[in-house]
């Protein structure tokens, strides 16, 4: 722990965070990544109250369009944040769940929550 007189409160002290504009291997931006683009929060929203189908998610989220969903999937999936399980039988069934660091994602949210709430 650092005494409270060095740096600044909240930022972290890391080289990474001395930067003069952003780069693709801050932290913060790697964050913002994975999240950005319309519906993403919510997809993540409906997996972290458990693995779902394509169809489920397509019911909870109905006016979610397919092409949107499946972007959604694919770029979370390219994250590291939602993994995908292909499941026996006909038709194949898939199943989507977030990875552990998906999951790491829920008190993220809940922090944007909090903060767009004030």
């Amino acid at each position: 722990m650092t005494h409270p007189t060095v740096g600044h409160p909240g930022l972290p002290e890391d080289p990474r965070a001395d930067v003069a504009e952003p780069t693709p291997t801050c932290p913060v931006e790697i964050a913002l990544s994975a999240v950005q683009g319309r519906w993403t929060t919510l997809v993540v929203r409906e997996l972290l109250r458990g693995d779902r189908s394509y169809s489920e998610l397509r019911e909870a989220l109905p006016k979610l369009s397919d092409k949107v969903l499946s972007d959604r999937l694919a770029h979370l999936g390219a994250a590291g944040v939602v993994g995908r399980e292909r499941r026996p039988g006909w038709p194949p069934r898939v199943r989507y769940s977030l990875t552990p660091r998906g999951r790491r994602l829920g008190p993220v949210l809940q922090a944007l929550w909090d903060w767009g709430r004030l």
